[in-house]
């Protein structure tokens, strides 16, 4: 099953308590509505992060970027839009756009690099899982 293409929609409501004084959504939010994004790509895709990591392999953030376009604000139903931008032989990143649910107009777009590793911080390969549900092309492996 190749899910190179997959790509995931979340749907979630900014809370009073994401907002700043000014009424728009704190930027630190932002990351952890990527987090959000990819736990529920992995989701639906059929990968529970909990069985990630009792797997032994553990993916943590190694870089971040996000480009902020506009902001969102209290009571705005955003969605979350997340996709497999690579698959390497030991990393992986993600992709993220935010967008106001109704209009489409984009708030945030970014992205998270993260390293496969074990317990002990060794760098291992990424999961099989994830390779059987990526791709395993010569071009993911890299």
């Amino acid at each position: 099953m190749n899910q190179k293409n997959h790509v995931n929609s979340f749907t979630l409501r900014v809370r009073y308590g994401d907002v700043d004084p000014m009424g728009f959504a704190y930027y630190a939010h932002y990351l952890r509505w990527f987090e959000i994004g990819r736990t529920e790509f992995l989701r639906e895709l059929g990968v529970v992060y909990r069985d990630v990591e009792e797997s032994g392999v553990i993916y943590p953030v190694t870089e971040t970027y996000v480009k902020y376009v506009t902001p969102a604000t209290y009571d705005e139903l955003i969605e979350i839009k997340t996709r497999m931008d690579f698959l390497k032989r030991a990393s992986l990143k993600l992709s993220y756009e935010i967008r106001n649910h109704e209009s489409g107009a984009i708030h945030a777009t970014g992205y998270t690099v993260h390293a496969a590793m074990d317990r002990s911080g060794r760098i291992v390969r990424v999961s099989e899982k994830l390779l059987e549900l990526f791709g395993d092309d010569k071009q993911n492996k890299k």
